[in-house]
């Protein structure tokens, strides 16, 4: 299965629907994700996870609510209830469920969050990328569960499209902390080991990148300064050149993949990597300035 489906799996399986309190809201979340249709007499669920459909009935069952229809038709389970059945229970403007004044109870807005995922969420394979994402029903409800769940200190973002809109996270850490706080315990630590081996990763990508990098600059420097030698023994200038200046030349020619601190080692006098490198650098301009017709 995969990581979203683990995660629901684990999810739909807490045990914790003695409370009739914390079954109400995480019932509400259900009933307020954009899986939940209404029409004038029924609210219809809809879900392909056949756990879900079974969490989602064993809530009605908790709340007395027993009157009810499961169909299968392809894939999808459809499970429908009347209307009037939850009355007690939501409140519906123009065939919406609206939340409003909901007792803020830190484990009322858990079950309440964890409905809403359950019911229409989802997360993208932590070893690709970073993504959550919940559908709601409309854009009140929206921006309602994004300032109860920002209270937790867990940050999220707002996609409207098309009239459909949606809670979704893009970073690792605050979706760690989004299924530690609905109850995911065991896809939290799978979501970290993924986590830190991506970070791994990336770190080590950046450090061979970079060692890429240096060689690259290493090689194209040892070049230039190999062709500029070149040029001035080919052009009978090298002669022209300062004693201190002749003796780094020849052994760089001699040594060219050798580093500029071992250089500097076997010259008579020896010298540092930034000695070497000003003297290289010098006969780089002299061979320029030969070119351009110049004088030492």
């Amino acid at each position: 299965m995969s990581f979203s489906s683990n995660a629901k799996e684990e999810l739909s399986k807490i045990s914790n629907l003695t409370n009739k309190e914390i079954v109400k809201f995480e019932l509400i979340g259900y009933l307020i994700s954009s899986n939940t249709s209404i029409s004038n007499s029924k609210i219809r669920y809809s879900t392909e996870s056949d756990y879900n459909i079974n969490r989602f009935s064993k809530l009605l069952n908790n709340m007395d609510i027993l009157d009810y229809k499961i169909d299968l038709q392809g894939k999808t389970y459809f499970i429908t209830v009347d209307r009037k059945k939850l009355l007690n229970i939501i409140h519906i403007e123009n065939e919406e469920i609206i939340l409003e004044n909901i007792n803020k109870k830190e484990e009322n807005i858990r079950a309440l969050v964890r409905g809403i995922f359950l019911g229409a969420g989802s997360i993208n394979n932590p070893e690709n990328k970073y993504h959550l994402e919940i559908s709601l029903t409309n854009k009140k409800n929206t921006i309602y569960i994004k300032e109860l769940i920002e209270e937790f200190d867990i940050k999220l973002k707002i996609l409207e499209k098309e009239k459909q809109y949606s809670l979704y996270i893009k970073e690792g850490e605050e979706i760690s902390k989004f299924l530690a706080f609905i109850g995911a315990n065991k896809a939290v630590l799978k979501f970290e080991e993924i986590r830190v081996q991506r970070e791994m990763n990336n770190k080590i990508n950046r450090i061979v990148n970079c060692e890429a990098a240096n060689l690259n600059k290493t090689i194209n420097a040892a070049v230039s300064q190999i062709e500029a030698i070149e040029y001035l023994q080919k052009t009978k200038k090298f002669d022209k050149l300062e004693e201190n200046l002749k003796e780094i030349a020849l052994i760089r020619v001699k040594y060219p993949d050798m580093p500029l601190s071992e250089l500097g080692k076997m010259l008579k006098n020896p010298v540092g990597k930034s000695g070497v490198n000003y003297r290289l650098k010098k006969i780089i301009e002299i061979a320029d300035e030969f070119k351009l017709g110049g004088n030492i």
